[in-house]
């Protein structure tokens, strides 16, 4: 980016509206330079945007930012905005997205709000104001539909990925969570476990009650009595992991499984087993969800679901670089079918 750290002397400008190039010339930038610095952009360094904000207050300077963008029409950046960074899962998605939208000069501008509802509207509004080309966003746990709504009415394409808000029509690109489920609990059952608790999640957000209902729904098919004891709530960390294990364990008839909404809870599962002198796949089974790449470096491997987050990434980075093309096209649920991948966490029920 331009350097407008040094002096330049501001010259009379002739009488007439000003203009952004002639506050390039002024400076020795360019007119982009100058077209991000003063709408505040994080691409140009401070000093120049206090150099060329300074310099355009001296000329005399209006900035319009309606007209602004109707000039320009694109900004190259795309916002995406997510709940949980510290996730694995979400750093594979962000690394698809940004190798998607870079073969097309488009700028990754980043959100987080951690599983914050609150939190999350305000960062979207502030995401907004950049007037990004599209959005991403995994909607926080509990969020209603109202601000990626307001996004969409500003002529901001939203797609939403991993979580949907459903019924406000905006697009989705997710792994199926119903049938991940169905995969974790078919390989317990098919080793002889019966009482399987599920760790993790709650029916606040689509990805938790859709695989809850489908635990539930397992459980009737198979002639199996629900416990309420065996469904563990929590976000998609490892203490939910570690703390649900040793409540599990502690029950009067405790399970020998557990299907975990995500890669971290399991891992603290394994965790918390570990340190009750127990060991995945020999004495208790363990799935997880997503497939992060630690999941196959863990000892045991964990047995998981693959939600395949690289192909989510893609998937919505693709998805929304079409709709900027094309914003009138209606809404699609890209929906992809997760993968069962076998490891060391699981085996047989112990007699």
């Amino acid at each position: 980016m331009d350097d407008a750290s040094h002096q330049h002397p501001v010259h009379p400008l002739p009488p007439g509206r000003v203009t952004l190039q002639q506050i390039a010339e002024t400076l020795g930038v360019s007119t982009a330079t100058v077209s991000l610095a003063l709408r505040a952009s994080p691409l140009v360094a401070e000093a120049t945007r206090e150099k060329v904000q300074a310099v355009a207050r001296e000329l005399g300077y209006v900035y319009n930012r309606s007209a602004a963008s109707l000039r320009t029409a694109r900004t190259n950046m795309i916002a995406v905005g997510v709940n949980d960074v510290v996730n694995p899962y979400f750093g594979e998605i962000l690394a698809a997205i940004e190798e998607t939208l870079a073969g097309s000069g488009h700028t990754v501008l980043l959100g987080t709000y951690s599983d914050d509802p609150a939190k999350q509207d305000r960062v979207l509004e502030t995401l907004k104001e950049y007037r990004p080309d599209g959005m991403i966003l995994c909607p926080a746990n509990g969020a209603g539909g109202d601000a990626l709504l307001r996004i969409a009415r500003a002529g901001i394409p939203v797609i939403q990925i991993t979580r949907e808000i459903e019924g406000i029509g905006l697009d989705v690109v997710a792994s199926d969570d119903v049938a991940a489920t169905r995969l974790a609990l078919d390989h317990l059952f098919g080793l002889g476990h019966r009482r399987i608790a599920v760790v993790g999640g709650n029916d606040t957000m689509s990805t938790g009650r859709n695989r809850r209902l489908a635990y539930r729904a397992f459980l009737a098919e198979k002639g199996l009595a629900f416990d309420p004891a065996l469904m563990v709530t929590g976000l998609g960390t490892r203490d939910t992991g570690f703390a649900g294990i040793q409540a599990l364990l502690d029950l009067a008839a405790p399970p020998t499984a557990a299907v975990c909404m995500n890669d971290l809870i399991a891992f603290g599962v394994m965790m918390g087993l570990r340190q009750r002198g127990r060991e995945a796949g020999r004495d208790f089974s363990v799935v997880g969800a997503d497939d992060v790449r630690e999941a196959a470096m863990w000892a045991p491997g964990l047995t998981t679901v693959s939600t395949h987050p690289s192909e989510q990434g893609r998937r919505a980075g693709e998805r929304v670089l079409v709709r900027t093309v094309n914003p009138a096209l209606p809404p699609a649920r890209i929906i992809l079918p997760p993968t069962l991948v076998v490891r060391g966490s699981t085996g047989p029920v112990v007699p």
